[in-house]
């Protein structure tokens, strides 16, 4: 059995996400196909996330025995076998609360550790999906370049030891005369797909 912790980063409300439109369906369809995992969702603005204070500054590099209550998340991503992001591009990123989830669950001695030769990531073993969407043509073209949100989170796991990272992307979606709900629908059956054999 795995453990897949599945974090939501969009602030719309119910029902008007499009990247929650393609992410809850691959969440649906993984759970169809693997009956036996533990899923938990972790939706970062229900959690009310704020940014980190000088205390939880502290515990990133002193964890102790890492009871503290600013750890929880920490030790929910390191129980976690699979992650699965979701999240639109934002500003050519993440959203901010997205990066104040990522600063309270890289914490030295739990997800990463420093070495001699430098850190070293301790989440070695996981997988990673990211599922975003995208006001423009990110993937590809001239704008590839501008895009920071999924290549900080590929970047970010991969200091953490995951390695291991796919991303579905949906692009175009605030283009005019663009068929969203095509682009939607074509990137839910990407994940369908990968729901299988994720």
């Amino acid at each position: 059995m795995s453990k897949v912790l599945y974090i939501k980063a969009n602030a719309k409300e119910e029902g008007q996400s499009r990247t929650f439109r393609i992410s809850d369906k691959f969440i649906e369809e993984y759970k169809k196909h693997h009956s036996q995992d533990e899923v938990s969702t972790l939706d970062l603005y229900k959690e009310d996330i704020n940014f980190l204070s000088g205390e939880g500054i502290r515990l990133k590099f002193n964890p102790g025995e890492g009871n503290n209550p600013l750890l929880r998340y920490a030790h929910q991503f390191v129980a976690a076998d699979k992650i699965v992001f979701a999240e639109p591009l934002w500003n050519l990123s993440i959203p901010a609360i997205l990066k104040a989830y990522i600063d309270y669950i890289c914490i030295v001695g739990m997800t990463f550790k420093y070495t001699a030769q430098g850190p070293v990531g301790l989440c070695q073993g996981k997988k990673a999906l990211n599922i975003t969407a995208r006001g423009g043509e990110y993937s590809t073209g001239p704008f590839a370049a501008f895009e920071m949100g999924d290549r900080y989170l590929r970047t970010i796991m991969g200091f953490l030891g995951i390695t291991d990272f796919t991303t579905i992307s949906a692009n175009n979606l605030d283009v005019i005369g663009i068929d969203v709900n095509a682009i939607v629908d074509k990137a839910i059956k990407e994940t369908e797909e990968l729901a299988k054999q994720f």
